[in-house]
């Protein structure tokens, strides 16, 4: 229980910085979980991670979006 509302902060405080990054730079960013935590990240980052095989060959920037939690745009 403690976990879930943890993760639940941790996911509120991600969401709000997606929208404020959005409302600065007018970039995408979305919200995903890495390493068991929310994290932002712009789609330009996704696109890097993805050159860097950080995530499984194969592994385009619309699975990313897709699997997001939250996506400010």
């Amino acid at each position: 229980m403690i976990k879930k509302l943890i993760f639940g902060l941790r996911y509120k405080m991600a969401v709000r910085k997606a929208d404020k990054l959005h409302k600065a730079t007018k970039r995408k960013f979305l919200v995903v979980v890495l390493g068991g935590k929310p994290a932002v990240l712009s789609k330009r980052k996704v696109r890097n991670l993805i050159a860097t095989r950080y995530f499984r060959k194969g592994t385009t920037v619309r699975d990313i979006e897709d699997r997001a939690l939250y996506i400010a745009q």
